[in-house]
């Protein structure tokens, strides 16, 4: 079983995650570092399956007050 790279769904390159043979992920969010979008995702038998587009904000970090 050699771990497989979870390609993106939108523009088709590599993200950081690696899935095996058995791995099952449900409701997955996604995230392409090239594209910045996220996605909901299904895995099974390196099978995926896209949910939804769901929209990438980059997270900014606001001063406590």
């Amino acid at each position: 079983m050699t771990p497989q790279w979870i390609m993106c769904p939108m523009c088709d390159n590599k993200t950081r995650i690696k899935i095996r043979a058995d791995t099952i992920l449900e409701n997955f969010p996604l995230f392409c570092p090239k594209c910045k979008i996220e996605n909901l995702i299904n895995v099974r038998q390196l099978r995926m399956s896209l949910i939804k587009e769901t929209n990438a904000q980059a997270q900014s970090r606001l001063p406590i007050k």
